[in-house]
């Protein structure tokens, strides 16, 4: 199949060359600076087209700009009317859904969404990361995307169009979160004593550790700590110690660990200390 990328930043230019790769054909590209098509063609030797130019050689058309500016680029080529009956447009945004390519309800198009669930910081890595990478995918023709995401070499999954926004959420939860955990952290270190960039180097093998706990035994057995002990004196001593905002998002985090720390419990046989349950309820309560 023949594509065509509207914005050549890292996701764009990535999958170019994947698709590339896989045997698919790049029949050109648009996008808003000479800079941005520069640094394009040092990875993939395509021309750069007007809209006019490029939306009629292309069977899907990926449009992978920023998210604030895809739905204003569908309607641009709506009100232009560069509509190809059965064209494929395509946006790779994790928030948006695909129905925000269609800006007029009888254009006969097929809109999709296809989200790399992964962290690209610059268009090698990009490449490099895309195989082995799951993807979401929603929208019309899942079934094109189930192929062009396996033929990238990823895993894809099918996502509840109503529902997207969670998927999305949980996905800033895991990685962006993931860092304002690891800050929280060293802030916890430096009132203890210890300078910041010794306690990130410090909790980095600790947070790998946890990772290829989940990785290996998944949830909830990878849950260790106080409360999955059931703990509660050190629970205490944690929340006298806390400032205000610390304490409310340890307690906030502490009722999920619980949840968790009942399960892995139950998945040994055992029930979790119904003394140990009531005290920490009321500890993560309060």
């Amino acid at each position: 199949m023949k594509f065509g990328i509207i914005g050549t930043g890292v996701v764009g230019t990535a999958l170019a060359v994947r698709l590339e790769k896989a045997g698919y054909e790049c029949v050109g590209v648009n996008t808003r600076t000479e800079e941005s098509y520069k640094v394009f063609r040092k990875y993939l030797n395509k021309g750069h087209y007007s809209l006019e130019s490029l939306v009629p050689k292309a069977d899907m058309l990926f449009i992978t700009t920023q998210d604030g500016v895809i739905q204003q680029v569908a309607k641009e080529l709506t009100s232009r009317g560069l509509i190809i009956p059965g064209q494929l447009w395509i946006h790779c945004s994790g928030s948006l859904g695909s129905q925000v390519l269609r800006a007029a309800e009888d254009a006969p198009v097929k809109c999709l969404s296809i989200h790399p669930l992964q962290s690209f910081a610059n268009i090698p890595e990009a490449i490099n990361l895309i195989k082995g990478t799951h993807f979401g995918i929603e929208g019309e023709a899942e079934e094109v995307a189930e192929r062009m995401v396996r033929d990238l070499g990823g895993i894809p999954h099918r996502l509840k169009t109503a529902n997207k926004s969670s998927y999305h959420a949980g996905a800033v939860v895991a990685s962006n979160y993931l860092v304002v955990l690891a800050s929280l952290a060293v802030k916890l270190f430096a009132q203890a004593g210890i300078g910041s960039q010794e306690a990130l180097q410090s909790l980095i093998p600790l947070m790998k550790g946890t990772l290829h706990n989940l990785e290996e035994i998944g949830i909830p057995q990878a849950l260790t700590g106080p409360i999955a002990r059931g703990d509660c004196a050190v629970v205490r001593g944690h929340l006298q110690h806390l400032l205000p905002q610390q304490a409310a998002l340890y307690r906030l985090l502490g009722k999920e660990a619980l949840e968790l720390g009942q399960a892995k419990w139950q998945q040994a046989g055992l029930l979790y200390p119904v003394d140990a349950l009531k005290e920490l309820e009321d500890l993560l309560s309060s």
